[in-house]
């Protein structure tokens, strides 16, 4: 009642859900103060069972439970949803108590499943994980991809609740209060099952305690529940969703449930957790001996990135590896064949593989690698874009970029990832050219806070580094320049060894440009930094001042004519730096400057060389008539 009461109070705040926290309040009252182990005034302790609340528009009624069990300050409810309020429409681990961000729908079940692995397998404690979800989000597929996993991992530490309140958004759930179907389901997908009255508390204890002597299967308490309960004129009515309660209303609910309080001062203190998990170690994690190539060794990248795995495996028991069933082409399968125990086999399910990721991540509990095809990533977008919001610690490998694995054709090729990961707040994203700066950027990657997105190879590239090599996030290095330098060209990866062929090419016939290694956009040569991190002291300018700026080709259907660092311009912009380069200021991408064209429509008639006569020629080779001198 009390925590309806909250609600209901809130609900007087524009877009509160009041209705949808209404319907699962004797469900958190039980969890609660009730079932959950946990210290009320240290959410985090690494001891605390989990709470992941799926059903992140519900939040009020996660906060209203957190100001009942003292730590959030009731007269701060209020504030819900204000500007400089912490307490957000949808939770975030700006919040103490908040592990994952939730709202993207389907997604909290993978997170509550990383969560429960790490316990079970990783830290071997007695923490258990709960995950509150609702009816309209089983529909999501990653919700299904998270129950084979939990079946398959038996992972009997966690229980989750479907709020079963039948009513959606706009309409109707599917399944509405049809329970024998949902029961049908859960239990075909190898998990024990109870169906309960989600408003009966005595029922929802049993089912919770009966949980906790399961052994070999995760539990799913289905409870039907009805939206809006205890709202008179409301409960169990469409078109309340997100709405909220007009202030007469919103009065008559509060003196209803005020009146209904039989001891307003009762103190319900949850059971303090084992103190069997010890704290995170947050100690670096560094290789453990360093690259072992040669100069001009030939070694795929995606093979460095399994061997610098296995290394850090051996230097931190932190360290732990997830996969889609691509080890065998991923490489982290040495990682298997050397730590068994501290690898993760998601299957070809890579929603649910990044969200097992994030789980498994949360608390710093371990050091998370998931690695896949990086044009499959594309797949668990949402699920990374969600990962930042959580402010999440995972480092996602995808090989097989780029066209250079040809033959396997364009379903293959990652040529989106770059764009995507770059538009991704707090990444870094990571492109080796050779297997020393393979094995460098892992482990930079393991020390590095954020996402990290390392992009590997399929074909083999020579070695271009000397082991002792020093690498750090988002300085370049210099692999070729002269007086003598007619244009700088930047780029990484397999486009790094084209662009040193054609080089040569330039060299021999008495031509020279400066190579300098940032990151490659999409496939193509670039001359601009690509990192996410800022410039070097003193920009391009500074560092190169021999050479003019150049663009390169067109990447990913944007033709470039740009500046693609995340800091402002250098003073006085190109114009000021690069005389010869023709300036056309496009669109902001991402709180990024840009100096491109970023239309999301055709170029002008003519392309860039039509409107701009300056501009170069797009690519490294073949060179246009008359050479880079008419250019």
């Amino acid at each position: 009642m009390r925590l309806q009461l909250r609600v209901s109070v809130t609900g007087r705040s524009a877009w509160s859900h009041p209705t949808t926290c209404c319907s699962a309040a004797e469900l958190m009252s039980v969890l609660f103060f009730h079932t959950m182990r946990y210290k009320a005034t240290d959410p985090r302790n690494q001891c605390n069972d989990r709470f992941v609340l799926s059903k992140g528009h519900a939040a009020p009624i996660l906060y209203a439970a957190w100001a009942e069990a003292g730590f959030v300050k009731e007269a701060d409810l209020i504030n819900l949803r204000k500007i400089d309020s912490d307490l957000e429409g949808h939770p975030t681990p700006k919040l103490e108590f908040v592990d994952v961000a939730t709202g993207s729908l389907g997604q909290g079940l993978g997170a509550a499943c990383g969560m429960a692995y790490t316990g079970k397998h990783f830290d071997k404690s007695s923490y258990r994980v709960y995950c509150m979800m609702g009816d309209g989000e089983c529909s999501e597929g990653a919700v299904w991809e998270a129950m084979a996993f939990g079946s398959h991992y038996n992972l009997d530490n966690l229980v989750a609740v479907i709020d079963a309140n039948r009513l959606g958004q706009s309409e109707a759930a599917p399944l509405k209060h049809d329970m024998d179907v949902y029961r049908r389901r859960c239990e075909a997908f190898g998990w024990n099952t109870y169906v309960v009255d989600g408003h009966d508390v005595e029922e929802l204890c049993k089912a919770l305690w009966q949980a906790q002597q399961v052994k070999g299967k995760p539990t799913m308490i289905v409870a039907k529940t009805f939206k809006g309960r205890g709202l008179k004129g409301i409960e169990n009515t469409d078109n309340w969703h997100g709405k909220p309660l007009p202030k007469d209303r919103a009065e008559e609910a509060i003196k209803d449930l005020e009146s209904q309080i039989q001891n307003p001062n009762k103190t319900i203190c949850p059971e303090l957790p084992n103190e069997d998990t010890a704290p995170a170690d947050l100690s670096p994690i560094t290789l453990p001996s360093p690259p072992n190539y040669k100069i001009g060794d030939k070694v795929a990248t995606r093979k460095a990135y399994g061997v610098a795995l296995a290394k850090l495996g051996q230097s931190s028991p932190r360290v732990v590896a997830l996969d889609a069933d691509m080890k065998n082409s991923t490489f982290s399968e040495m990682f298997h064949k050397a730590y068994p125990e501290r690898f993760v086999e998601c299957f070809i399910a890579e929603q649910n593989m990044v969200s097992v990721a994030i789980g498994c991540a949360t608390r710093d509990r371990t050091v998370a690698f998931a690695s896949t095809f990086a044009a499959f990533l594309s797949r668990a977008y949402d699920h990374i874009r969600m990962a930042a919001v959580s402010e999440s610690n995972i480092n996602l490998a995808g090989s097989h970029c780029g066209v250079s694995i040809g033959e396997d054709g364009p379903s293959q090729m990652a040529l989106e990832d770059i764009a995507m990961f770059r538009a991704i707040p707090t990444c870094t994203l990571f492109y080796p050219s050779d297997g020393v700066s393979t094995e460098r950027s892992v482990e930079l990657a393991a020390n590095t806070k954020g996402i990290c997105f390392l992009r590997i190879t399929r074909p083999e590239l020579k070695v271009i580094y000397d082991p002792k090599e020093k690498f750090e996030v988002g300085v370049a290095k210099v692999l070729r320049q002269s007086d003598s330098d007619q244009v700088t060209v930047i780029g990484a990866g397999v486009t790094l060894h084209e662009a040193l062929t054609a080089a040569d090419q330039l060299a021999s016939e008495g031509k020279s440009f400066s190579w300098w290694p940032g990151r490659e956009l999409h496939h193509c040569p670039l001359v601009a930094w690509q990192g996410i991190t800022p410039l070097p002291p003193g920009g391009l300018a500074g560092n190169y001042t021999t050479a003019p700026w150049w663009p390169g080709r067109e990447l990913h259907h944007c033709p470039l004519a740009a500046w693609q660092g995340i800091t402002p311009l250098p003073p006085g912009g190109l114009a000021g730096n690069y005389t010869t380069a023709p300036w056309r200021p496009g669109r902001e991408l991402h709180h990024c400057p840009l100096v491109a064209w970023q239309g999301i429509t055709p170029l002008p008639p003519g392309g860039l060389a039509g409107n701009y006569t300056t501009a170069p020629w797009q690519g490294i080779t073949p060179r246009p008539p008359g050479g880079l001198e008419s250019t």
